[in-house]
């Protein structure tokens, strides 16, 4: 069985690469798969210390997060396709239509 410590270092590191691509990264679509990558890892987070202390608390908290991933995505989806008929981009650097 594995244990603790490589679910703990695996989602570290699937999080680490969600930051980097929302800090590096300019493309809208990509920076919202960045952040479901960071969503996901804090899933695996719980999942991993729910599965280690014998408490299904972590488990359930998983499904109201996956909610709101699923919602965040379908947001942010119809958010970049309202922006990219408007600019013809989905460059965060060229959209700025939401400054005065």
């Amino acid at each position: 069985m594995i244990d603790l410590n490589s679910y703990l270092i695996l989602s570290a590191s699937v999080f680490v690469l969600g930051v980097i691509g929302v800090v590096t990264r300019r493309n809208a679509i990509i920076v919202f798969m960045s952040i479901e990558l960071m969503l996901n890892s804090v899933n695996l987070t719980l999942v991993a210390f729910s599965s280690f202390l014998g408490d299904a608390t972590g488990q359930i908290l998983v499904f109201f997060v996956m909610t709101i991933a699923a919602a965040e995505a379908a947001v942010g989806l119809a958010i970049v396709i309202a922006l990219f008929r408007n600019k013809q981009t989905v460059n965060i650097d060229e959209i700025n239509i939401l400054k005065w």
